[in-house]
């Protein structure tokens, strides 16, 4: 069984996790699979927007494949992230267009990393969410993006005590854009989001996610500049003749990404 399905339709493209039988946990193939599929979400100039999602089992991803890292090492002798091409997911990270989380289950430790990483968060009520590698002994380097999603105290709270919290909790603080009853109106909900903006202005989405990401990383004097740099192409192409035109013309614009 491929451990990562890629489908892209629509301008679309759908990541889904497919092993359910193992908590839709990140085995080496797994990431590796996740690492090459948003490598071809990158290079696909029909791909406007990306919408991650895992197989139905009540966890949209457990993290880290435990059985397998202890396996690993006692047959190899060395840690599970040496085998992986892209350990902390840094290529969907810098992935440009913009990805929807579908999580349609729990998700924790290196379940959290990916949705950390994703621009939009679609949960499902009723599950459970945190950051868990102080109770096996790893490490969550990868969770200082979230103090820009959640408030200090709440992320202390999260990495100190490994525990799970129920989602409720997390999207009242922002965390999540919706919650919905179940797995198929979570998919719902985010192929909602993702055909809204498939429809828009291909550079000026690109742009927006990049401005944003950039004051992130770099706080807002550094985010202002670099979003002004991102957007010189935006205002230099064809479609920001085409949007105004289109307006005053009273017609759906038709966008060439040029």
């Amino acid at each position: 069984m491929n451990p990562i399905e890629l489908t892209i339709e629509d301008g679309i493209a759908t990541v889904r996790i497919n092993r359910p039988e193992r908590k839709n946990a990140l085995s080496v193939a797994a990431t590796n699979g996740l690492a090459d599929a948003w490598d071809r979400i990158e290079s696909d100039d029909s791909v406007r927007v990306a919408i991650l999602t895992s197989a139905d089992c009540g966890v949209f991803s457990a993290g880290m494949d435990l059985k397998e890292a202890a396996q690993i090492k006692r047959d190899e002798g060395v840690d599970i992230l040496s085998k992986m091409r892209d350990p902390f997911h840094d290529t969907m990270r810098a992935c440009k267009k913009p990805i929807i989380a579908a999580m349609t289950g729990s998700l924790m430790a290196g379940g959290m990393m990916l949705t950390l990483n994703c621009d939009l968060r679609v949960g499902l009520k009723g599950t459970k969410v945190g950051i868990t590698e102080v109770k096996i002994g790893r490490g969550s380097p990868w969770a200082a993006p979230a103090l820009t999603m959640l408030p200090q105290p709440i992320l202390m709270e999260i990495v100190l005590t490994g525990d799970l919290f129920p989602i409720e909790r997390l999207h009242d603080y922002g965390f999540t854009n919706y919650l919905e009853d179940t797995p198929d109106a979570v998919r719902a909900r985010a192929y909602e989001l993702a055909r809204r903006i498939a429809g828009l202005a291909p550079l000026s989405v690109v742009a927006a996610k990049g401005s944003v990401r950039a004051t992130m990383d770099r706080g807002c004097a550094g985010g202002l500049e670099e979003g002004k740099r991102l957007h010189e192409v935006v205002y230099a192409s064809n479609d920001a003749i085409e949007g105004p035109r289109a307006f005053a013309e009273k017609r759906a614009p038709v966008w060439t990404g040029t």
